[in-house]
């Protein structure tokens, strides 16, 4: 077992790094598109069959033109930056399903489901854009890919801790076990924070460049803390950013938003 998850560690250390495009952060992918994109499709056909979908034809028209705009972005992007292949693995699809849950989601491979409930937050077709936005630039990032190789590598850490205190009395043990996953857990949450950030930054690139105001990008975040009602999880034990980070990260983050669109949209 031990000279396993040595050889498992080696190639978490060797393997090469990618690059996230525009934001330029270095991450580790365990997983390629081959592996998780079919099981993605039929998770969210599953998904689509087992809930209602939203008769409201003006929403749900809304929805599927803002997610064709700013998707027809990336796949720009991504056609002229050597990103070829990636995306034409791509499937955009955009469904509003019937639910009053204050919620919207991407799965890998551009696979978007908007909630009803979600739907007065965002207010207005600027408000779509930037929800929309941020949930392609998750699958744009291949956050879920990483979130998976991350669960790999925590998984690795609690058998090396395990073994190393093998020798040791039950409760040294216990304090190890709890320690380490006390820790781990509060990494794990802070990568997805970073995630989150990254995907409203990026989103707010992609919602301009596809057309749309990326001011309202940080007032769908007022409205949405002012539907909390105030009450949040300490950013620490959340997975989210507090909403009034958000905000602020994204007022001050709009200017280069602006200006890299426009570099981008001047090709």
């Amino acid at each position: 077992m031990k000279k396993i998850i040595v050889l498992i560690l080696t190639v978490l250390v060797f393997v090469e790094c990618s690059t996230v495009p525009i934001t330029g952060r270095k991450r580790v992918n365990l997983v390629s598109d081959a592996q998780v994109l079919p099981t993605s499709f039929a998770q969210y056909s599953t998904f689509l069959e087992e809930n209602k979908l939203s008769t409201n034809k003006e929403m749900t028209n809304q929805i599927k033109s803002v997610g064709k705009n700013i998707s027809e972005a990336v796949d720009r992007f991504m056609r002229a930056n050597n990103m070829v292949e990636e995306a034409d693995a791509y499937k955009w699809e955009f469904n509003l399903v019937d639910d009053k849950t204050v919620n919207a989601w991407c799965m890998p491979g551009g696979k978007v489901v908007f909630y009803t409930g979600i739907m007065p937050i965002c207010d207005n077709v600027n408000g779509v854009a930037a929800v929309m936005g941020h949930e392609v630039a998750h699958a744009f990032a291949k956050h879920g890919q990483e979130r998976m190789t991350s669960s790999y590598g925590q998984e690795i850490g609690t058998l090396l801790v395990a073994l190393g205190t093998s020798n040791k009395d039950p409760q040294t043990q216990a304090i190890w076990n709890t320690a380490y996953g006390v820790t781990s857990g509060l990494g794990m949450l802070k990568y997805s924070r970073v995630h989150e950030q990254e995907a409203d930054r990026l989103g707010l690139i992609f919602m301009i460049m596809a057309g749309y105001d990326g001011t309202e990008a940080a007032e769908v975040w007022v409205r949405m803390s002012q539907n909390s009602g105030g009450s949040s999880t300490p950013e620490i034990l959340s997975t989210h950013p507090s909403n009034e980070s958000r905000i602020e990260d994204l007022k001050t983050y709009l200017p280069t938003a602006r200006k890299y669109a426009a570099q981008y949209n001047a090709k």
